[in-house]
């Protein structure tokens, strides 16, 4: 019974962290037209304030291990690439097209794993991230002109996103969440600065609050994800992840009265069903 009360829990929390993160790309949107350098470091002050309160409060260490550092610093450089592309992807496509898009990161999970963790790769795998590419042609509809770089910019968000994430898997359990969570934020807060600085717009009083709205909503997804697999595995719930597209949906058609095209919705539809597909391999597996 504690083992599915847990694996609820964690269902619970990857919704919360899906709905956290969907929020989070509306007030990114919202804050209008500045620089995506400049919005991710607005994001990543608030996401850094709270994890250092949390290290704070548990006596945690603030900068990991000594053996960590090369892996801490790559997370957090791929990490931090992958966050201004995805903000860049936001602010010119549909909110639930960027955020499908993003989406992909744990397809190229699954490749990047296979290439530097030397993890085995089988054929349900490949065909699930075949599918997967074949949906995202029809969120892209490539036409090969200017309008297909927000698209490209967005895919590439993911794979820095999944570089991040196979970083993560690297790191296990040699680091404590709040210890990464707060040298990323701090890294990316050092990094992006100069960037921010050189082209940084005047904002106004709601653009700023929108910004640290972002960032809240941001801490609230990125904890949420983390709960969700202290109390149950990736393979049995990651898929509820995809709410995060239902609710960009309703909050593009509700804030900005725009919705996907039928192509994009078919799009949706494949991506889901290669994931569904990839989650319930997963799962057969763990009862075999």
């Amino acid at each position: 019974m504690e083992k599915l009360d847990n694996r609820y829990k964690g269902i619970i929390f990857i919704i919360m962290s899906a709905f956290g993160f969907a929020v989070m790309s509306a007030f990114v949107k919202l804050a209008g037209d500045l620089p995506s350098f400049q919005k991710t470091f607005f994001r990543n002050l608030v996401s850094c304030i709270v994890a250092l309160t949390f290290i704070i409060k548990n006596k945690q260490s603030y900068f990991g291990k000594k053996s960590s550092q090369k892996i801490l610093l790559l997370r957090s450089a791929l990490g931090t690439i992958g966050i201004v592309f995805n903000y860049y992807s936001i602010d010119r496509l549909v909110l639930s097209d960027a955020n499908m898009l993003n989406k992909l990161s744990p397809f190229f999970v699954i490749i990047f794993s296979a290439l530097f963790l030397k993890e085995k790769i089988n054929i349900r795998q490949i065909s699930a991230v075949l599918i997967a590419f074949i949906g995202t042609l029809f969120i892209i509809k490539p036409t090969f002109n200017i309008e297909i770089m927000p698209f490209i910019i967005g895919i590439l968000g993911a794979v820095f996103a999944a570089g991040a994430y196979t970083c993560l898997r690297v790191l296990g359990s040699k680091e404590n969440t709040y210890t990464v969570v707060f040298y990323f934020s701090l890294f990316s807060l050092i990094v992006i600065f100069p960037f921010m600085a050189s082209v940084y717009k005047a904002m106004t009083l709601i653009q700023l609050i929108y910004l640290l709205l972002a960032g809240l909503f941001a801490s609230i997804g990125q904890f949420g994800v983390t709960l969700a697999y202290k109390y149950a595995p990736a393979k049995e719930i990651s898929i509820f992840d995809y709410s995060n597209i239902i609710f960009s949906a309703i909050i593009s058609f509700a804030v900005f009265n725009t919705l996907p095209d039928i192509y994009s919705f078919i799009g949706y539809i494949i991506i889901f069903s290669a994931s569904y597909y990839i989650f319930s391999y997963n799962k057969s597996l763990k009862n075999l």
